[in-house]
């Protein structure tokens, strides 16, 4: 089906573009969000004569794509991930990852702009990918992955709880009773004993501390 695209779209064209897109894609897509319009002799008739319009915001956007493929050019982005002793990332860089680095810099890039070898970089180094501007215009950046360094403290063991060696509690048992023992033998040594009841003469129970 043939459509006009009425605004941008990275994966397909520029405003203005004709283009050939399947049937379901136009209707269920393009349409809905104003993105295409159907070829038609009204339609057409539509973009002549906002040709000189769009041709001034396209000459305006070639501009601003070679203002920031020169900036891009001149920028390395540093990029650091968990990786093992062998320099292999414990995940992968990914043309999210280097969209998200490059908002950190200033830049608003579509991820389906930035293009990379294969499902992303897997390993510590050097590498490049390319990003698409406007029409036929690519920048190519340098990227530098690293280790990242992660900070481990080992451990605290928990506190143990004092063991008790054998033989402690009945000692303390032990020591109890001799120390009663003891105090029983100095009242017999002093010649004091507990008090005993005696019968006066009169018949009346005394109590005698001798």
């Amino acid at each position: 089906m043939k459509v006009i695209l009425n605004k941008d779209l990275a994966t397909l064209g520029e405003e203005g573009d004709v283009k050939d897109v399947a049937r379901g894609y136009a209707r269920n897509y393009l349409f809905p969000r104003g993105i295409a319009l159907p070829y038609t002799p009204r339609t057409v008739k539509m973009f002549e004569a906002r040709k000189g319009e769009i041709e001034a915001r396209k000459e305006q956007k070639r501009q601003d794509a070679m203002g920031q493929k020169e900036k891009l050019e001149n920028l390395e982005l540093s990029i650091s991930m968990p990786a093992g002793a062998n320099g292999r990332l414990y995940g992968a860089v990914t043309s999210q990852t280097i969209c998200d680095e490059l908002v950190k810099q200033g830049f608003q890039i579509e991820r389906k702009r930035i293009e990379i070898a294969g499902s992303g970089f897997k390993s510590v180094g050097k590498y490049k990918a390319a990003i698409k501007l406007y029409e036929n215009q690519t920048a190519e950046i340098q990227i530098t992955i690293a280790a990242q360094v992660i900070k481990t403290e080992a451990p605290q063991a928990p506190a143990k709880p004092a063991r008790r060696r054998r033989g402690e509690g009945a000692a303390a048992s032990s020591g109890e009773g001799t120390a009663e023992a003891a105090d029983g033998a100095g009242l017999a040594a002093s010649g004091e004993a507990p008090a005993a009841a005696e019968v006066s003469e009169s018949g009346t129970t005394e109590t005698s501390a001798e």
